[in-house]
């Protein structure tokens, strides 16, 4: 089990989110996120190095299998269209799975036929949805909002 890691403000864990609080009563470091290949993610940020062939990173982070487990608040979608070039890009599953429990996880993506990252709001989903949750409607944002308060 790894160490707990304070933030920048030395209020939490950045590993895991848990609260210094928490911390110094002894509990546990249980990181809700990790490397795609399942490693932890590295403090060196190795994982962004990028591979000159195809400009995808080394490695992606993506939330735990058991942070993933807790249910999708939005569709799992595997695909989606870059917007500038037309082009569609697959993703891996734990990635996708990522993106459907917390659409703001992520705040751009890789497109295969530019080999390179940008920012969301580039980027539509297969059905036309766009990937950036800052573009979807207010009544999307409201029911988000609910589901976000039910108990997992």
């Amino acid at each position: 089990m790894p160490e707990h890691q304070l933030n920048f403000n030395r209020d939490a864990c950045r590993l895991c989110g848990m609260s210094r609080e928490r911390i110094e009563d002894g509990e546990p470091c249980l990181p809700k996120t990790q490397l795609v290949n399942g490693s932890p993610v590295p403090t060196d940020r190795s994982h962004v190095a990028l591979d000159p062939a195809t400009g995808m990173q080394r490695d992606y982070v993506v939330l735990t299998p058991a942070e993933r487990a807790k249910g999708f608040i939005k569709p799992l979608r595997l695909s989606y269209r870059h917007k500038v070039c037309n082009a569609c890009t697959h993703m891996a599953t734990a990635i996708a799975e990522t993106y459907a429990r917390d659409p703001w996880f992520y705040s751009g993506t890789f497109c295969v036929q530019c080999r390179n990252h940008f920012p969301l709001d580039e980027f539509v989903w297969l059905d036309g949805e766009p990937m950036d949750p800052a573009l979807w409607p207010a009544e999307e944002l409201a029911r988000l909002a609910k589901l976000a308060q039910e108990p997992t």
